[in-house]
């Protein structure tokens, strides 16, 4: 996939003064981002238009003044809610810095989670912006700043404890060795009726565990898997094309494709981003 249609753009890039975190500012019309985690927190703020947001329990239409907030390894997708499309910035703070955050201003113990996914709110949601607007001016004591103001706004009003893992039964085991073993096979991973006789199941069973376990079936998580990877070998300085190869995809198209409808923009672009900090 090249160049976004001339209605939409997009710019996903990382400050070098605000360590920890990607930030996303962008006006969507046509694109669609598939089901897909993060290893770190999402914190969005619309700023025009509607978008739709589908969560494991449900669709939320995120519109000017609210705040988005998604846990990690929380599957999800999204898409326009209105014919024009939405804009909007996004924080991408990782579970590290947001831990911080919590432990210098809130009483929270464990690892701190959102108990809500939207709530109207538009001085966070303005807050937010306002990172991506002092970041872009180079503006590092205010980015910083407002980040941190913005984050422990969040937690006090919405943060709790992440919640602890159910008892794993077996379902839940066999999706989990189901999951290191397509981590070690990225490149070349084995079928489902493979998998499952390897794990000592059937195809359905593992279907079934393992969309209970991670929200989406093996094959859409190892593409979210495969896109994670090549944005550390891009970050490290490998092409698209090298990282293509590493993570399995057939060729370089393949993984600008999924790349971009999962990170918002193509490879290519992120990488030079990244090269430029």
């Amino acid at each position: 996939m090249g160049r976004p249609p001339r209605d939409e753009w997009a710019r996903h890039w990382q400050y070098e003064k605000l360590p920890g975190l990607d930030l996303l500012r962008a006006r969507y019309v046509r694109h669609t981002f598939r089901r897909h985690s993060h290893d770190g927190f999402t914190l969005g703020a619309v700023s025009g238009g509607v978008e739709d947001v589908s969560m494991p329990d449900g669709v939320i239409s995120a519109r000017p003044g609210s705040v988005v907030m998604i846990n990690p390894e929380v599957p999800h997708s999204a898409r326009a809610g209105t014919p024009e499309g939405w804009a909007y910035a996004t924080l991408y703070p990782s579970l590290d810095l947001v831990a911080e955050i919590a432990a210098e201003v809130t009483t929270l113990r464990g690892t701190p989670a959102f108990g809500e996914t939207i709530v109207h709110d538009p001085a966070t949601a303005e807050l937010i912006r306002g990172v991506h607007q002092a970041a872009e001016a180079g503006n590092a004591l205010a980015a910083d700043s407002l980040l941190r103001v913005a984050v422990a706004r969040l937690l006090d009003r919405h943060g709790g404890p992440l919640p602890a893992r159910a008892h794993r039964d077996s379902g839940a085991r066999t999706a989990a060795m189901a999951k290191a073993l397509l981590e070690e096979r990225m490149a070349e991973p084995p079928s489902l009726e493979r998998l499952a006789g390897e794990l000592g199941t059937s195809p359905f069973a593992l279907l079934r565990a393992f969309r209970a376990a991670y929200g989406m079936p093996p094959h859409t998580w190892l593409t979210d898997a495969r896109v994670r990877r090549a944005r550390h070998l891009l970050e490290a300085g490998s092409t698209p094309a090298e990282a293509a190869v590493a993570v399995g995809f057939t060729d370089q198209p393949h993984l600008n494709r999924h790349f971009t409808r999962i990170v918002g923009v193509p490879p290519g672009a992120y990488r030079r981003e990244r090269a430029g900090r």
